[in-house]
Protein backbone atom coordinates (compact mmCIF):
# COMPACT_ATOMS: atom_id res chain seq x y z
CA UNK A 1 0.00 0.00 0.00
CA UNK A 2 1.33 3.49 -0.96
CA UNK A 3 -0.21 5.93 1.61
CA UNK A 4 1.20 8.77 0.10
CA UNK A 5 4.00 10.25 -2.37
CA UNK A 6 6.22 13.19 -1.46
CA UNK A 7 8.50 14.82 -5.23
CA UNK A 8 9.04 17.48 -7.02
CA UNK A 9 5.46 18.32 -8.81
CA UNK A 10 6.41 17.16 -13.03
CA UNK A 11 3.05 18.88 -14.56
CA UNK A 12 -0.51 18.72 -14.48
CA UNK A 13 -2.44 17.26 -16.98
CA UNK A 14 -6.46 17.39 -17.71
CA UNK A 15 -7.10 14.57 -14.61
CA UNK A 16 -3.65 13.67 -12.90
CA UNK A 17 -0.52 15.08 -11.59
CA UNK A 18 2.72 13.88 -12.89
CA UNK A 19 5.31 13.72 -9.42
CA UNK A 20 8.80 12.53 -9.90
CA UNK A 21 10.08 10.70 -6.55
CA UNK A 22 13.68 10.14 -7.28
CA UNK A 23 13.37 9.99 -10.78
CA UNK A 24 10.37 8.11 -11.30
CA UNK A 25 7.37 9.99 -12.45
CA UNK A 26 3.82 8.66 -10.59
CA UNK A 27 0.88 9.80 -12.60
CA UNK A 28 -1.97 10.62 -9.96
CA UNK A 29 -5.53 10.81 -10.94
CA UNK A 30 -6.93 14.53 -8.61
CA UNK A 31 -9.90 15.71 -9.08
CA UNK A 32 -10.36 19.19 -10.69
CA UNK A 33 -10.64 20.84 -7.50
CA UNK A 34 -7.35 19.12 -5.91
CA UNK A 35 -5.51 19.77 -9.20
CA UNK A 36 -6.54 23.65 -9.14
CA UNK A 37 -4.72 23.85 -5.69
CA UNK A 38 -1.33 22.65 -6.31
CA UNK A 39 1.67 24.85 -6.93
CA UNK A 40 3.08 25.61 -10.30
CA UNK A 41 5.65 22.63 -11.19
CA UNK A 42 9.29 22.87 -10.16
CA UNK A 43 7.67 22.71 -6.16
CA UNK A 44 7.65 20.21 -3.84
CA UNK A 45 4.05 18.40 -3.48
CA UNK A 46 3.50 16.04 -0.81
CA UNK A 47 -0.28 13.91 -1.97
CA UNK A 48 -1.68 11.34 0.30
CA UNK A 49 -3.02 8.07 -2.27
CA UNK A 50 -5.37 5.49 -2.68
CA UNK A 51 -3.57 2.83 -4.96
CA UNK A 52 -6.30 1.02 -6.81
CA UNK A 53 -5.23 -2.27 -8.17
CA UNK A 54 -6.92 -3.70 -11.52
CA UNK A 55 -6.38 -7.12 -13.90
CA UNK A 56 -4.69 -4.83 -15.94
CA UNK A 57 -3.49 -1.94 -13.83
CA UNK A 58 -2.28 -0.09 -10.94
CA UNK A 59 -3.82 3.31 -10.56
CA UNK A 60 -3.21 5.84 -8.18
CA UNK A 61 -5.99 8.49 -6.78
CA UNK A 62 -4.46 10.95 -4.95
CA UNK A 63 -5.65 13.46 -2.09
CA UNK A 64 -4.11 17.13 -0.65
CA UNK A 65 -5.58 16.40 2.79
CA UNK A 66 -5.84 12.76 4.73
CA UNK A 67 -9.67 14.05 4.98
CA UNK A 68 -10.45 13.63 1.04
CA UNK A 69 -8.57 10.56 1.30
CA UNK A 70 -10.96 9.50 4.28
CA UNK A 71 -14.39 10.55 2.81
CA UNK A 72 -13.07 8.94 -0.87
CA UNK A 73 -12.52 6.07 1.17
CA UNK A 74 -16.12 6.01 2.15
CA UNK A 75 -17.53 6.90 -1.21
CA UNK A 76 -15.79 3.29 -2.93
CA UNK A 77 -17.03 1.78 -0.62
CA UNK A 78 -20.69 2.04 -1.46
CA UNK A 79 -21.43 -0.97 -3.72
CA UNK A 80 -21.90 0.23 -7.39
CA UNK A 81 -19.37 3.60 -7.36
CA UNK A 82 -15.77 3.18 -8.23
CA UNK A 83 -12.28 5.29 -8.12
CA UNK A 84 -13.32 7.26 -11.14
CA UNK A 85 -16.94 7.82 -9.31
CA UNK A 86 -15.31 8.72 -5.85
CA UNK A 87 -13.22 11.30 -7.99
CA UNK A 88 -16.04 12.62 -9.95
CA UNK A 89 -18.15 13.46 -6.80
CA UNK A 90 -14.98 15.26 -5.24
CA UNK A 91 -14.45 16.85 -8.24
CA UNK A 92 -18.27 18.50 -8.43
CA UNK A 93 -18.21 19.29 -4.12
CA UNK A 94 -15.87 19.56 -1.33
CA UNK A 95 -15.98 16.72 1.13
CA UNK A 96 -17.96 18.76 3.36
CA UNK A 97 -20.41 20.25 1.12
CA UNK A 98 -20.59 15.74 0.76
CA UNK A 99 -20.84 15.30 4.15
CA UNK A 100 -23.51 17.86 4.42
CA UNK A 101 -25.48 16.39 1.51
CA UNK A 102 -25.17 13.06 2.86
CA UNK A 103 -27.32 14.35 6.36
CA UNK A 104 -29.68 16.34 4.52
CA UNK A 105 -30.71 13.74 2.00
CA UNK A 106 -29.90 15.92 -0.84
CA UNK A 107 -29.44 13.16 -3.76
CA UNK A 108 -29.69 16.43 -6.32
CA UNK A 109 -26.46 18.12 -4.93
CA UNK A 110 -24.38 14.38 -5.51
CA UNK A 111 -26.12 12.95 -8.81
CA UNK A 112 -24.55 16.15 -10.26
CA UNK A 113 -21.35 14.46 -10.53
CA UNK A 114 -20.49 12.80 -13.81
CA UNK A 115 -21.91 9.15 -13.90
CA UNK A 116 -23.83 9.22 -10.68
CA UNK A 117 -27.50 8.69 -11.52
CA UNK A 118 -30.52 9.34 -8.80
CA UNK A 119 -31.00 5.78 -7.57
CA UNK A 120 -26.55 5.52 -6.93
CA UNK A 121 -26.83 8.61 -4.95
CA UNK A 122 -29.81 7.70 -2.75
CA UNK A 123 -27.65 4.88 -2.16
CA UNK A 124 -24.30 6.29 -0.71
CA UNK A 125 -27.04 9.03 1.53
CA UNK A 126 -28.56 5.79 2.91
CA UNK A 127 -24.92 3.87 3.20
CA UNK A 128 -23.14 6.39 4.90
CA UNK A 129 -25.74 8.65 7.08
CA UNK A 130 -24.93 7.14 10.06
CA UNK A 131 -21.03 7.73 9.21
CA UNK A 132 -21.08 11.27 8.95
CA UNK A 133 -21.75 14.02 11.24
CA UNK A 134 -22.11 17.44 10.99
CA UNK A 135 -19.80 18.66 13.99
CA UNK A 136 -17.72 16.87 11.75
CA UNK A 137 -17.98 19.31 8.60
CA UNK A 138 -17.97 22.56 10.97
CA UNK A 139 -14.66 21.40 12.85
CA UNK A 140 -12.94 20.60 9.35
CA UNK A 141 -13.85 24.39 8.79
CA UNK A 142 -13.36 25.87 11.86
CA UNK A 143 -9.96 24.50 12.70
CA UNK A 144 -8.37 22.63 9.70
CA UNK A 145 -8.18 19.19 8.58
CA UNK A 146 -5.36 18.08 11.22
CA UNK A 147 -6.70 20.17 14.16
CA UNK A 148 -8.59 18.80 17.68
CA UNK A 149 -11.13 21.23 18.96
CA UNK A 150 -10.98 21.34 22.59
CA UNK A 151 -12.41 24.38 23.08
CA UNK A 152 -15.64 24.60 24.57
CA UNK A 153 -16.75 28.10 23.18
CA UNK A 154 -15.52 26.67 20.34
CA UNK A 155 -17.59 23.90 20.03
CA UNK A 156 -20.37 25.82 21.06
CA UNK A 157 -19.86 28.14 18.14
CA UNK A 158 -20.17 24.77 15.86
CA UNK A 159 -23.36 24.08 17.36
CA UNK A 160 -24.68 27.20 16.24
CA UNK A 161 -23.54 27.32 12.51
CA UNK A 162 -25.30 23.45 12.71
CA UNK A 163 -28.26 25.34 14.00
CA UNK A 164 -28.03 27.68 10.80
CA UNK A 165 -27.58 25.31 8.30
CA UNK A 166 -30.47 23.58 9.15
CA UNK A 167 -32.09 26.25 9.73
CA UNK A 168 -31.56 27.26 5.91
CA UNK A 169 -32.00 23.96 4.70
CA UNK A 170 -35.75 24.28 6.21
CA UNK A 171 -36.41 27.24 4.37
CA UNK A 172 -35.75 25.94 0.96
CA UNK A 173 -32.22 26.41 0.24
CA UNK A 174 -29.79 23.63 -1.20
CA UNK A 175 -27.26 22.01 1.24
CA UNK A 176 -24.13 22.99 -0.28
CA UNK A 177 -25.18 26.50 -0.86
CA UNK A 178 -26.45 26.69 3.07
CA UNK A 179 -22.63 25.70 4.65
CA UNK A 180 -21.13 27.07 1.92
CA UNK A 181 -22.96 30.72 2.78
CA UNK A 182 -22.68 29.48 7.06
CA UNK A 183 -18.84 29.01 6.90
CA UNK A 184 -18.18 32.51 5.49
CA UNK A 185 -19.92 33.80 8.47
CA UNK A 186 -17.86 36.43 11.28
CA UNK A 187 -17.20 34.20 14.06
CA UNK A 188 -17.94 37.55 15.61
CA UNK A 189 -21.62 36.39 15.33
CA UNK A 190 -23.22 35.30 18.90
CA UNK A 191 -26.46 33.63 18.18
CA UNK A 192 -27.76 31.75 15.53
CA UNK A 193 -30.37 34.32 14.57
CA UNK A 194 -27.12 36.80 13.87
CA UNK A 195 -25.32 33.72 11.49
CA UNK A 196 -28.78 33.61 9.89
CA UNK A 197 -28.86 37.27 8.77
CA UNK A 198 -25.49 37.17 7.93
CA UNK A 199 -25.92 33.93 5.91
CA UNK A 200 -28.86 35.40 3.74
CA UNK A 201 -26.55 37.81 2.28
CA UNK A 202 -24.70 35.60 0.81
CA UNK A 203 -27.73 33.94 -0.08
CA UNK A 204 -29.25 36.95 -1.95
Amino acid sequence: MISYIRGELAAIEEQKAIVDVGGVGYGVFMSQQSLSLLPPAGNEVKIYTYLNVKEDALQLFGFLTRDDLDIFRLVIGVSGIGPKGGLNILSCMSPDELRFAIMSGDAKAISAAPGIGKKTAEKLIVELRDKVQIEDVLEHAAHGDTAVNTDTAAGAEGSMQAEAVQALVALGYGSAESLRAVKKTSPDCKTVEDILKEALKYLF
